[in-house]
């Protein structure tokens, strides 16, 4: 049996490649990331941020990219 790490919301950001602390509570909010409480303190386990890597599109992950396009 593997053990998942536990992440604070803050690791949790860091490591979807520096996204805001906010984003990560609003996907925690509309559900679309699962939550694991740990007494008073919100973590999510390694293994949901790779379920929302894996089943989301980068879009939908970092938001859209912007192009600079030459003048």
């Amino acid at each position: 049996m593997t053990l998942d790490r536990l992440l604070s919301v803050d690791e949790a950001a860091a490591r979807l490649g520096g996204l805001s602390k906010y984003t990560i509570h609003a996907w925690l909010t509309q559900g679309k990331l699962r939550r694991t409480k740990v007494g008073s303190r919100t973590m999510i386990r390694e293994s949901e941020l790779e379920r929302v890597v894996r089943d989301e599109s980068p879009e939908q992950v970092h938001g859209p990219r912007t192009v600079a396009h030459p003048a």
